[in-house]
């Protein structure tokens, strides 16, 4: 009784169709890659906050891994992240350089430059006079990380210390 023109329904087949594929693609782009690690001009954003390093995130298995390269694309350092543990990779020409440490305010060197920063990391980058560069990546501290009780610390730091 009612007829639609054929046009019509193709037309919005066609708007359909459009609308999914971008909402397929919109939620690609925000995942991290998977591989790439290591290499000068690898296949994945560049999130540095600095306008003198690349900065490259990729997620594998759950594990977070945050490449510092600089602006040559030379690698400088990498660290891989899970569950508020840091881990320092042999990864790139000043890996020996690259530090990870909890802090409440994290403390920043003079020279320091932030290269990376989120929600939960903080990672600064500070020229020395041999060339290299270092990384130093800091996450929060918690409660657990803190000494609230001075003579406890004093305990645990000569305990370490003595061996005992």
């Amino acid at each position: 009784m009612f007829r639609k023109p054929s046009g019509f329904a193709s037309r919005a087949g066609a708007i359909s169709i459009l609308f999914a594929a971008l909402l397929s693609t919109s939620a690609f782009a925000y995942q991290a890659p998977a591989t790439g690690l290591g290499q000068s001009w690898p296949n994945a954003t560049d999130v540095s906050v600095s306008p003198h390093y690349h900065v490259y995130v990729f997620i594998r298995d759950g594990i977070r891994y945050i490449q510092v390269n600089d602006l040559n694309g030379t690698v400088r350092g990498a660290v891989a992240m899970a569950d508020r543990v840091v881990l320092v990779l042999p990864v790139g020409v000043d890996a020996p350089y690259v530090t990870a440490q909890h802090a409440q305010i994290p403390a920043t060197a003079a020279n320091a430059e932030t290269v990376y920063s989120d929600s939960s990391t903080r990672i600064t980058a500070t020229p020395t006079s041999t060339g290299a560069v270092q990384l130093n990546v800091v996450t929060p501290a918690t409660t657990q990380d803190i000494c609230t009780n001075p003579v406890n610390c004093s305990q645990a730091i000569m305990s370490v210390g003595t061996g005992s």
